[in-house]
């Protein structure tokens, strides 16, 4: 990763695994070494998949980043959980044309926090901001920038 002013770029790719007709990739996260990274778009629900396919590795993503960025909130001020559980659940329809689109991502957090002080400053971190959302929910890079929607540019080079 490297960083261009405030902007900040990482570098990751795919490469075909050497599965036969399978839509099976081998992740490369760049700078971040991973031993074992796949995504597996299998579509036979009876084949054992070797990895989640992009659609669970979105909503992993935007759980993943809310759950961390509530975690943060806790400790900037010193606190806590005592223990952690978070659900996501990815509602995939088909849009007007009939492609598949994902419709949604529901997100369950569930802190255990026993401590008086501790749910005090949770309850902070959940306040409501100007447009609507959580105050640690801005902290979410990912969450934030799905809701904002991604520019994507794509190109296929031949």
């Amino acid at each position: 990763m490297y960083v261009i002013s405030n902007e900040m770029k990482t570098r990751v790719g795919l490469k075909l695994d050497e599965f036969e007709s399978q839509m099976i990739f081998k992740c490369d996260l760049g700078d971040m070494k991973v031993k074992d990274c796949y995504i597996d778009e299998e579509h036979h629900k009876e084949v054992d998949m070797l990895g989640p396919n992009p659609s669970r590795m979105l909503s992993l993503g935007v759980l993943g980043c809310l759950s961390a960025s509530f975690i943060f909130c806790l400790k900037k001020r010193g606190f806590k959980v005592d223990d952690f559980n978070g659900e996501a659940e990815v509602t995939i329809t088909r849009n007007e044309k009939g492609f598949l689109r994902i419709k949604k991502i529901d997100v369950d957090i569930e802190p255990k926090i026993e401590n008086p002080e501790t749910l005090k400053r949770a309850k902070q971190c959940l306040k409501q901001v100007k447009d609507g959302y959580s105050f640690f929910e801005q902290y979410c890079i990912v969450t934030q920038s799905v809701r904002a929607g991604i520019e994507v540019n794509v190109n296929l080079n031949l």
